[in-house]
């Protein structure tokens, strides 16, 4: 019995393990494009700008080991279309693949734009393990 009491106790008392660091770094602010719409994309969890799609040209940016980078759409274009944007969309640049699936709510009351309340960006690189990030945020558009 006072061994369980002492394993309970050594258990409450360990540190919990930290929450493991997100492989999206912030981007930062970003400007919306001269014409056309752009997705703005946060972690859910802390709110970070972590990725911005452009619709035209076919584009995304995010950020990896502190690094900004450029995709250009590679393929995709699943699922119906809105502001430019389909439900899921592939983007390629050097040995990073992503896919990127959204669901894009259009209401009332938000004009020139649509809410993201959830989607994902599953990365691939090449000797690492594929990985499926959480992301929420708004489209916005401009003419």
């Amino acid at each position: 019995m006072i061994a369980l009491f002492l394993a309970v106790v050594a258990q409450a008392a360990a540190p919990a393990a930290p929450a493991a660091p997100s492989v999206l770094g912030p981007i930062g602010q970003q400007r919306l494009p001269a014409k056309g719409c752009a997705a703005y994309l946060w972690n859910p969890a802390d709110r970070q700008l972590v990725a911005m799609a452009v619709a035209d040209p076919a584009t995304l940016r995010l950020s990896i080991g502190g690094k900004t980078i450029d995709l250009a759409r590679s393929g995709g274009g699943e699922g119906p279309g809105r502001l430019g944007f389909a439900e899921a969309i592939d983007y390629r640049g050097g040995d990073l693949s992503v896919r990127l699936a959204m669901e894009i709510v259009q209401q009332d009351g938000l004009t020139a734009g649509a809410r993201v309340p959830s989607g994902s960006m599953q990365i691939e690189r090449p000797g690492q393990d594929a990985i499926a990030v959480p992301v929420a945020g708004l489209i916005g558009c401009r003419s």
